[in-house]
């Protein structure tokens, strides 16, 4: 069981640190810590149910998470319109108490719409926005294209950016010496890398923390590892159903009890497989479910899990001591 002092140190860190720059110190956000990146609960009309939102909310609000990530992949944000992604938001952050960071997915297709959608965000209540790579003309979209749209949309943010490389839903690995460059830009505090290429994330630690550039691990699968070579936290779906193990993890893993967290997260690699690459946001609601959270439907088309695929969720779960 996570114990009061990990608490303390997960959910009562200060949000702001100072981080020293070649010549500039300059204020970053402090992003380290574990985040869920929340559901979008639909009622059985495929409209946003906020009840069930709320119901959430207050489960999610007895774990020691960092804060929320809110909009990005697992809340089915490119089947929500404008206005259902900022009033999501706009609701969470009357919700979260103050001391939770509230990272809001703002990525669009366009530069003009990134912008749009990064003010608005900051507007609802986003202390940063998490920005995900442009991908429909994927063949355009080259270092220099990124880095460009990347610096326009930081430069024009009133709040922080936190970059998110996503390959498997966009078929694009932000390059790396995008990053790199990216990471002395002072409003781009971060990167979350859901890629699972662990040397790829050593290597963006080591060419980016004179910088004080953060980054997160974007799965549980391999947080211990991410951890173990310099990443500050991570937004991990399944810290939607097993906060307090996933928070755990990552306790041990600041404490240097190397041994335990090994163990846990080999309890862990099997059940966040089966939410996310393997069933996705299907199986991530059913478990929600499991785990006494109110996750509604899927939008289409995005549909429900058979029976078969179920039982493989619910397999992956009990086999390792979780139901």
């Amino acid at each position: 069981m996570i114990t009061r002092r990990a608490f303390s140190f997960l959910s009562r860190r200060s949000v702001y640190a100072w981080r020293n720059q070649s010549n500039d110190a300059r204020q970053r956000l402090d992003i380290s810590g574990i985040y869920p990146p929340i559901a979008t609960p639909f009622n059985e009309r495929e409209e946003v149910d906020y009840q069930k939102l709320d119901h959430n909310l207050t489960k999610y609000a007895k774990f020691p998470f960092r804060g929320l990530v809110v909009q990005g992949s697992n809340g089915e944000y490119p089947y929500l319109c404008v206005e259902e992604r900022v009033e999501v938001v706009r609701r969470v952050r009357q919700a979260l108490p103050k001391h939770k960071l509230l990272m809001a997915g703002s990525g669009c297709e366009s530069t003009r719409g990134t912008i749009q959608m990064s003010q608005r965000m900051a507007d609802a209540g986003a202390d940063c926005v998490l920005v995900v790579t442009p991908c429909f003309y994927r063949g355009r979209m080259d270092s220099q294209a990124l880095i460009n749209h990347y610096t326009k949309v930081a430069d024009s943010c009133s709040v922080p950016v936190v970059l998110y490389s996503v390959p498997a839903n966009t078929g694009i690995d932000l390059p790396m010496d995008a990053i790199i460059q990216l990471s002395q830009h002072p409003n781009i505090i971060g990167l979350k890398d859901s890629g699972g290429n662990i040397s790829r994330i050593g290597l963006a630690v080591q060419k980016t923390r004179s910088q004080g550039f953060q980054v997160l691990a974007g799965s549980a699968d391999f947080l211990m590892a991410a951890y173990a070579i310099g990443a500050v936290g991570g937004v991990c779906a399944l810290a939607n159903v097993l906060g307090l193990q996933v928070c755990e993890l990552a306790q041990l893993c600041v404490s240097g009890r190397w041994d335990e967290a090994r163990e846990l997260q080999y309890r862990l690699i099997e059940p966040n497989a089966a939410v996310t690459r393997q069933f996705g946001v299907p199986a991530l609601k059913q478990a929600m479910q499991w785990f006494g959270f109110e996750p509604g439907v899927c939008r289409w088309p995005l549909q429900p899990l058979c029976e078969a695929d179920l039982q493989t969720v619910r397999e992956k779960f009990s086999s390792n001591g979780w139901l």
